[in-house]
Parts: C-alpha cells; structure tokens; sequence
C-alpha cells in the first residue's frame, strides 16, 4: 500500500467496502516478510501482518462476506491445532471461512523464524491429511514422516459439522493428486489464460486418476487488476489486466468459460480507490 504495509485500519476498510460493493470474499495472503531480514537498509525487509489475528478481526468485522486463506503456510503452525483453529473461526464467522492451505515457497521466512523448509512437501501432506480428517469426522490419528496425531479431536464443533471448505494452491502433480483426493477447492495463483487452460486440463485428469467426479472440486484463479490509469513509472506487470472496465470485465469472463468459478482479485496498487474503482467491473459482470 504506497510502499507501506497497511494498517489494520486500512484492511478493515477495503474488506468493509468490498462487501458493501457485492464481493463475494475477502482473502488474506499468509507471509511473514519480504526481502533479507539480516539487512537494516531502509525497504530491504518489508513486514507484513500475522495473517490469521487479521483473518479473525475480519470475521467480526465483516458480515456476509466469506474469508479465506490466500494461502495458509502450514509448515508455520501445528497442523491439529490448526484445524481446531480453522474451526473456531468458522464458529465467529457463523461459517463463512474458506481454509485455503499450501506448502509454502518464500525459503527466507523459514530460515528467519526457524522453520524447517527441507521436505515441506512432505510435511504438507501429513498436515493436510490431518486438518481434513478433523474438520471432517471432528478427529484424526495420523502417523506420518514429519507429523503425528492420536485421537485428535475437534470438539465442539462448529456451524458446519461436515467441515468446512478446505482449498489447496496447486501446480505440480503431487499437490495436484492430493488436492484431487483430500480438498474441496483446487487453486491456481496468478495464472494467464493459456497457463489456467492447461492448468485446468491437469486438474480434471488428477481428478480422474483419483477416480472423482472432476466437476465435484471448485476452481479458481488469482487476477491481478489495474483498474486506476497508471503512470509511465508503473508498467505493465505480467498477467495484469488493466484499461476500461468493459475490458477488464471481458478479460475476467474468459476466465468463466475455462471452467473456473471463483477469482481472487489483486489490484494494484493495493488501495480502497482501486477497490472502488472496480464496481463498474461487478455491475457488468452482473448483468451478463
């Protein structure tokens, strides 16, 4: 935002505006930091928020709006406890919390704050088998490699008794043949419409292989939008969408006719005047 993490004043401000403007969902990115922690040059580490506090304070701050996980890191938190977790915020929010899970990538924050980054695939694994058992069948024994659980239990439980949403970022075949088999929700990050295409084609044959009905997993794909005119200081980024908001609409629909339900919308800038900005995109969405 500007350069500037955003307070949560700031945040509490775009999720209110974007419910009040018809969006479907307010997501949180789960990161620590970016950049090299050991430099104190001015910008060369730049914080951010603990993505679950801030998820939270959106569950009470917000009303119709579901809230997710863009994605949650889950080598940075017990995977029983997260899921007790994940269910409690769906108890605050009154079941509006979409879980979305992945391994992680950005190697310096598990260095910085001490978490193990070698075989995260691995480890992923034993977490999402354990979180999905317990948000479930409200318990889970598991052991694995690198995680374990003895009669876990969730309990009490929450508004969804049958669990709530879980949702796997995934493009390799390993993350896609666990997302086919454990998740309700595959995916993809910011992808063109020729990688979601392709992207796509590998889900539906994971599906497959897993012996499930492709159509049964919900889709979906990260958009970056540029809905305000930009300087000549502000080129064009890979994958951006950007010019009038009949283009931008024509842009997002493609997305539609690739067999994706749900995009997750990045502006840049990261600002409440992008957000408004983009209503005229929803109406003629909307209309067709």
């Amino acid at each position: 935002m500007a350069g500037a993490t955003p307070r949560w004043a700031d945040i509490r401000a775009m999720a209110q505006l974007a419910e009040r403007m018809g969006f479907d969902s307010v997501w949180m990115s789960d990161h620590l930091g970016f950049g090299d922690p050991a430099d104190d040059a001015p910008g060369a580490w730049r914080g951010a928020w603990e993505s679950w506090t801030m998820l939270a304070a959106l569950a009470a701050a917000t009303e119709r709006v579901q809230l997710g996980n863009y994605v949650l890191c889950t080598p940075f938190r017990n995977p029983a406890l997260l899921a007790k977790m994940a269910e409690t915020l769906d108890e605050v929010s009154g079941g509006r919390l979409i879980l979305g899970l992945g391994a992680g990538w950005n190697e310096i924050e598990f260095s910085s704050y001490g978490f193990p980054f070698a075989d995260r695939f691995d480890r992923f694994e034993d977490d999402l088998r354990i979180i999905t058992s317990m948000l479930r069948t409200g318990r889970a024994t598991h052991e694995g490699r690198f995680e374990q659980a003895r009669d876990a239990r969730i309990e009490p439980r929450g508004p969804r008794p049958g669990g709530l949403p879980v949702m796997v970022g995934a493009a390799g075949p390993r993350l896609l043949r666990l997302t086919a088999e454990l998740a309700d929700h595959w995916n993809g990050s910011l992808r063109s419409l020729g990688e979601t295409r392709a992207l796509v084609a590998a889900v539906d044959a994971a599906c497959e292989a897993a012996g499930r009905d492709p159509s049964t997993l919900t889709r979906s794909v990260e958009v970056l939008v540029r809905t305000l005119p930009a300087t000549a200081a502000e080129p064009s980024r890979d994958h951006e969408l950007r010019g009038e908001a009949a283009t931008i609409a024509e842009a997002i629909a493609a997305y539609a006719e690739l067999g994706i339900d749900e995009l997750q919308v990045q502006f840049a800038p990261n600002a409440r005047a992008s957000v408004e900005a983009f209503e005229p995109v929803i109406e003629m969405l909307r209309a067709g």
